[in-house]
């Protein structure tokens, strides 16, 4: 980026809606990833980890509009907050081909690799095809792992179904630190 391009760059002040700590997304009580629900076992821990990262990333793009999620982070990056939601849509379907599943690509093909990314246009439709699929991932991942009751399961003749939910968990946490960044240059807005 050169400085003619940042003197154009809008203008982003830091905030945050919490009134608690000013480094949190929101106040602890407002927070929907907490619950008061005791986890006692090794396989609500990983699901619950799951699933609070997965509302990390619905968090951090809440009230954003087309332009808003596919803007780049920085050159030569092609991520954005949308090619983020992508990403995670070819995640979830790579948990299953881990564990044996035929699951085509959906948005990388050999020509693209980083369909994903690349793909993640300011387009209404784009976003809402975005969220519609990484939604309906989610839910077929979900539905795979009930379906084991045993996490040293080897679903795919390799890994155990626990190191294939730990992998999950990894790629969501490092990304959800993206969004956090991604979030930040978009419209300030900062926390956990």
């Amino acid at each position: 980026m050169d400085s003619d391009e940042r003197i154009n760059e809008p203008a982003v002040t830091r905030w945050t809606p919490s009134t608690i700590y000013p480094d949190m997304w929101v106040d602890p009580d407002d927070d929907p990833r907490e619950t008061d629900a005791e986890i006692v076992d090794e396989r609500g821990t990983l699901l619950d980890n799951l699933r609070y990262y997965r509302l990390t990333i619905e968090l951090k793009c809440e009230g954003l509009d087309a332009e808003q999620m596919a803007r780049r982070s920085v050159p030569p990056s092609t991520m954005s907050l949308l090619g983020l939601v992508r990403h995670m849509a070819e995640d979830e379907r790579h948990l299953r081909r881990m564990a044996g599943q035929d699951s085509p690509r959906i948005y990388r093909t050999p020509e693209d690799r980083d369909g994903d990314w690349n793909g993640a246009v300011a387009d209404p439709a784009v976003v809402e095809d975005a969220w519609r699929q990484w939604r309906a991932e989610r839910a077929l991942t979900d539905r795979f792992i009930a379906g084991f009751t045993d996490l040293g399961t080897r679903p795919g003749g390799d890994a155990q179904l626990r190191d294939i939910l730990v992998a999950q968990i990894g790629e969501y946490a490092r990304h959800c630190g993206h969004a956090d960044l991604l979030r930040e240059r978009v419209d300030g807005r900062v926390g956990q």
